[in-house]
């Protein structure tokens, strides 16, 4: 089986059970073939928690609950070193802690005092820990999915937007639609009546899969026509006043590099999801938001006048022509 058949075997799988949420289904995806992390947000109940599952369940992984609250400390995320006793060779050994799997579910992140949230983000982004002097590496496939809730503002510690931008893609998840919200009951009913323990099980997705996914995407090519517009896009965030009156009273503070390189890492990666070797503006635009959403600071006016960030890069996408 080829690494697109794998993968999209394991989209087919997680869609099985993630009914109206298709669109979190190939971000997850891509994230995981990016490999980057993903900051998901959204109302309780809309399956955060289930998507993240149905991934590590159907691929060959480690998965890892962080439920994040006001008293968690960094070393009950990295782990610590246990005193052993004065009888053992070696005085001290490191316990790890729950950070140390390969897909690892960050629950309502923005709940956590900053140094824990800096904890987190250091593995995500150095892809190791360091306790008591010792370095320990994450492993080889590693990915973070945090989740925050929109509503709840009372008793949290919002991310900074330096911390922000340190996740490959930003996701919102609204509510399905009535049909499919038909087709969650029913799913979960036959779940119920069928039992855990009678669901046919299936062999994981190896991880060798992603690692080969991960190479071929690495082989697609991003033309100079497509690298300019997707540098275009980002300019007209950081110099909005040359492309529209508009952008330029709605833009405080506009898209990092760190956007540059994931929008061009994730267009890829869509592009060969889609079974293409070369990026179109479309695959550009199917994952702008999402790569986007969280790098861009409106301006009071734009809050003032009740524009959205993702009004906003509506409004981008129409005024940067492709070249």
């Amino acid at each position: 089986m080829t690494a697109r058949a794998q993968i999209q075997e394991l989209q087919a799988r997680m869609g099985r059970s993630i009914i109206g949420q298709e669109q979190v289904v190939e971000r997850l995806l891509l994230t995981l073939l990016c490999n980057g992390n993903v900051l998901v947000e959204g109302l309780p109940g809309l399956a955060k928690t289930r998507a993240v599952k149905a991934l590590a369940k159907n691929l060959e992984s480690d998965f890892s609950r962080i439920q994040f609250t006001p008293d968690l400390l960094p070393a009950d995320i990295t782990g610590s070193e246990m005193y052993l006793g004065e009888e053992s060779a070696e005085r001290f050994a490191f316990q790890a802690g729950p950070i140390f799997a390969n897909i690892v579910l960050a629950d309502e992140v923005n709940r956590a005092p900053a140094k824990v949230q800096a904890a987190l983000l250091e593995a995500m982004e150095e892809r190791q820990v360091t306790v008591a002097g010792q370095t320990h590496p994450m492993p080889p496939l590693f990915m973070v999915m945090a989740t925050q809730n929109p509503i709840e503002q009372e008793g949290t510690y919002p991310l900074p937007e330096a911390q922000m931008d340190r996740f490959l893609m930003h996701v919102y998840i609204s509510y399905p639609d009535d049909a499919a919200e038909k087709e969650v009951i029913r799913l979960v009913r036959g779940e119920n009546a069928a039992g855990a323990a009678a669901v046919a099980a299936t062999d994981p997705i190896a991880q060798q899969g992603v690692f080969d996914a991960r190479a071929e995407i690495d082989a697609v090519r991003i033309g100079e026509p497509m690298e300019d517009y997707l540098v275009a896009l980002v300019a007209a965030t950081r110099r909005p006043a040359e492309f529209d009156a508009d952008l330029a009273r709605y833009i405080q503070i506009g898209v990092s590099p760190r956007g540059s390189i994931a929008l061009d890492k994730v267009s890829r990666a869509h592009a060969w999801l889609q079974g293409r070797d070369a990026v179109t503006a479309d695959d550009i635009r199917a994952v702008i938001n999402d790569c986007l959403r969280h790098r861009i600071l409106l301006s009071y006016e734009a809050q003032a006048d009740g524009v959205t960030v993702d009004e906003l890069i509506g409004m981008l996408v129409r005024v940067v022509a492709v070249a």
